[in-house]
């Protein structure tokens, strides 16, 4: 496969607010500049969605100073890019054979909207079944909640997975906000879930899915699934 031709869709959040709490959420800028940056400079084609489509929440947390990386700092200075994610496409208008493999980057808002979004969630069992690689960082990983195999199976059963971890969740107070918990949910759909130091990079890669930790994992997930896309 010719890297230049590669197409991934990354697929956002629609969702900005934080359970009932007045506070906003979104997505986390660094899990999606991270891995938009190491896709794009390789060469491959990114298309960004969102199940609203135009411009997906950012979670305002994370633009502040302490957690800013080269990542986002570029994407700050990029118009371009910020022009492009203002009008992500709608994700109902996506078309699967259009992409060679998918991303989720995470942040807390795809635990309300896109764990339960029938079009997200058809739109994963189609590149599995078609074999595409599926990759998803942070909170992202909990899109797989209700994400079966062509056997009907849950797609992280039995399947080397990580995810925002229990300890990272409390970590940031939000063990009781949060609509269910990454870790256990992914354990309790017979996931084989590992984790790696809170907050360091940890990936994971069993076949066709990638999964990572936290913002720290963003960037190694997209050097993962561009590995898997290059072979």
């Amino acid at each position: 496969m010719e890297k230049e031709n590669l197409k991934v869709l990354v697929v956002l959040t629609s969702h900005d607010q934080l359970g009932d709490t007045g506070n906003k959420t979104g997505f986390w800028v660094e899990e999606f500049a991270a891995p938009y940056y190491v896709m794009a400079d390789a060469g491959v084609d990114v298309t960004i969605a969102s199940p609203k489509g135009g411009q997906p929440p950012i979670d305002p947390k994370s633009a502040l100073p302490e957690f800013q990386t080269e990542a986002t700092k570029r994407f700050d200075e990029d118009k371009e890019l910020q022009a492009k994610l203002a009008n992500s496409m709608i994700l109902s208008e996506v078309d699967e054979q259009d992409y060679d493999a998918i991303f989720y980057p995470g942040g807390h808002g795809p635990l309300w909207d896109l764990a339960n979004d029938k079009t997200s969630i058809t739109l994963i069992e189609d590149f599995w079944k078609n074999n595409k690689p599926v990759a998803a960082v942070c909170h992202a990983p909990g899109v797989f909640r209700f994400v079966k195999d062509s056997d009907g199976i849950p797609l992280v059963k039995g399947k080397k997975v990580t995810g925002f971890s229990n300890s990272e969740e409390e970590a940031v107070q939000l063990t009781d906000v949060v609509p269910f918990l990454v870790e256990d949910e992914l354990i309790k759909l017979g996931g084989d879930y590992s984790k790696g130091e809170d907050w360091g990079s940890y990936v994971l890669k069993d076949g066709n899915l990638i999964t990572g930790q936290n913002p720290g994992s963003s960037e190694e997930t997209a050097k993962e699934l561009l590995a898997l896309l290059s072979k």
